[in-house]
């Protein structure tokens, strides 16, 4: 239902935020074309033209979206076969939808009524800033998924890749990696080293965070800041730190001295997330527990434990990550019994170029990927248990 009453907006208007956004992607185009100057006129003065003329014609919307869609797929297939094909698809899709949402004025059918003209414009320019980080944040991510099928031994897509052709793709480089040797020690070693040093962190972290939440501990404030200081610290002064000291130990070179190294770039992440999870902790029930004859082991075991176990497991996978895709701290207290994933990927990017790199990271994101979903289904049962979310 809309929040405002709405009215079809100028041409002059349609046009004029049309080019702004036809700009903004043609710099794209003509970027990736050799000519990025040449890329926003075309795309600012296509979709102003566009804009101008389809204003006045809101009442044809869906035949105009498909008329464009159609358009522009043929325009990139002719230009450049069916990559383009499917660019210009897109292109096409979004310049039909985004017209016709300036022209109607329906983005502004959401919004409440007594916001003025410029409070609109910052509403939506605020959130295009978040989706352009956003997008140069992950776009790096989404370019190495499809280079692991390369059936080449390269780093870049090749012509059959663009194309299309199936004789592109392979899944040369996963099966090297599940065949590989070093690969698979490097794997086998990560996932020996990372549930125990998560292990670790989970334990001490937890029991530092109750401790630290109740108000009687002195210098809390101080112990916190210490404990949540590998966050802070450059990985690499941590890193040379661990080496010294722990070859003073004997634990250089170890696979405890990697563990525990480890758990202890861990321990911040579960400190962190159980502590947001102990500020709805409603304490009166450990005071109840403790009346009924429960001793502080039970009461944790009993009551504490269950209500605060999606910030620990969160916690957890925070350090799993962590550990798991670490690799500079690994390389000064660990030794070649200890090469790790992160390790065997980075002596195949300085020493032999391999693919299989490739194969793994993609592995690797769907692992993170997976993670995160834990995290955010955690975070919602947290919510709902503490009475924040009615669903």
């Amino acid at each position: 239902m809309a929040l405002t009453p709405v009215e079809n907006q100028t041409p002059g208007f349609v046009a004029a935020v049309a080019a702004a956004s036809g700009a903004f992607f043609g710099l794209f185009v003509g970027t990736s074309q050799g000519s990025g100057l040449m890329g926003i006129v075309i795309g600012a003065a296509l979709l102003a033209v566009l804009g101008f003329v389809f204003t006045s014609m809101t009442d044809k919307e869906k035949p105009i979206r498909w008329a464009l869609l159609a358009v522009f797929i043929v325009i990139g297939f002719v230009l450049a076969g069916l990559p383009a094909a499917v660019v210009g698809g897109l292109f096409g899709w979004f310049a039909g939808w985004f017209i016709f949402w300036l022209a109607t004025s329906r983005y502004r059918s959401r919004l409440a009524p007594y916001l003025t003209s410029g409070q609109v414009l910052w509403h939506f320019t605020f959130r295009v800033i978040c989706g352009a980080i956003f997008v140069f944040l992950i776009t790096p991510i989404l370019v190495v998924m499809p280079l692991s099928f390369n059936s080449q031994d390269f780093f870049t897509f090749t012509p059959e890749m663009l194309r299309f052709d199936p004789e592109g793709y392979s899944l040369k480089h996963y099966r090297d990696f599940f065949s590989n040797q070093d690969w698979q020690n490097a794997l086998w070693n990560s996932v020996r080293i990372a549930p125990m040093a998560t292990l670790l962190s989970v334990s001490f972290g937890t029991l530092a965070a109750i401790g630290l939440s109740q108000p009687h501990v002195p210098f809390r404030r101080a112990i916190m800041a210490i404990l949540i200081s590998p966050m802070i610290v450059p990985l690499i002064i941590s890193a040379a730190g661990m080496y010294f000291f722990y070859s003073r130990l004997g634990l250089q070179g170890t696979y405890f001295g990697v563990v525990l190294a480890h758990a202890v770039l861990g321990i911040p992440f579960v400190i962190i997330t159980v502590t947001a999870t102990l500020v709805g902790f409603d304490r009166s029930l450990t005071r109840a527990a403790a009346n009924m004859g429960a001793d502080p082991v039970t009461t944790f075991f009993r009551i504490q434990m269950p209500l605060i176990l999606p910030g620990v497991i969160s916690g957890g996978l925070f350090a799993f990550i962590t550990s798991f895709d670490e690799v500079v701290v690994v390389l000064f207290v660990g030794s070649a019994g200890q090469k790790t994933l992160p390790w065997q990927m980075f002596i195949g990017l300085r020493e032999q170029i391999s693919p299989t790199i490739l194969a793994v990271a993609t592995i690797l994101v769907a692992i993170s990927i997976a993670l995160l979903a834990t995290l955010e289904l955690l975070r919602r049962r947290s919510e709902r248990l503490r009475g924040m979310s009615p669903s």
